[in-house]
């Protein structure tokens, strides 16, 4: 490290501490030439992740472009915005781990539904149809079913569920599969 007085580059460290929320080191340092004390900061040096879009152009990562989407999803599902924040923070630590610099948007996409399916079955829904370009309604019923199946429900849960329904046991639940004919209505 260069004194910025006299550009000696010998000098003794006389005091560390952590600065910024614990994303940098401040030290102080103390020239062996000059004498003079100067400020030095280290810093995690963040490379830059690359994100290919589905029509093939490149851009830098952008992490409030990704919170603006979860935070779209979540609206009024009562998620915090500090959780959301720290899913961003973990999105963004996995993909700074990885070796390769060049991440696809679905790869992005995937890893938000993964932390979405747990946090909310609502905003997993929105997110996955603007996400995955959700066509119609039989679109929002396969994602459903696929939500169902996936997740982890119990038979008791169930039966718990069942016991606690308003609906009566003569009633008919129509699906959107179901065909309604005006008869029945």
């Amino acid at each position: 490290m260069r004194c910025p007085f006299c550009q000696y580059t010998e000098n003794r460290v006389l005091e560390s501490r952590s600065a910024e929320a614990g994303q940098s080191v401040r030290r102080r340092r103390e020239c062996l030439k000059c004498g003079r004390r100067f400020t030095t900061y280290e810093r995690i040096e963040f490379v830059p992740i690359t994100v290919i879009k589905r029509n093939g152009d490149r851009e830098s990562f952008d992490r409030s472009k990704l919170l603006r989407g979860i935070i779209r999803a979540c609206e009024k599902t009562g998620v915090s915005a500090s959780r959301l924040e720290a899913m961003v923070d973990e999105i963004e630590a996995e993909l700074q781990q990885r070796a390769v610099r060049e991440v696809n948007s679905t790869e992005i996409g995937e890893l938000v539904l993964q932390n979405l399916r747990d946090l909310s079955e609502v905003a997993y829904i929105r997110f996955a149809s603007v996400y995955r370009k959700f066509q119609g309604i039989r679109d929002f019923v396969d994602t459903l079913n696929h939500l169902q199946s996936t997740s982890g429900r119990s038979s008791s849960q169930e039966t718990v569920a069942q016991e606690k329904s308003p609906v009566s046991s003569d009633t008919t639940i129509l699906t959107p599969s179901q065909p309604v004919s005006r008869a029945e209505v």
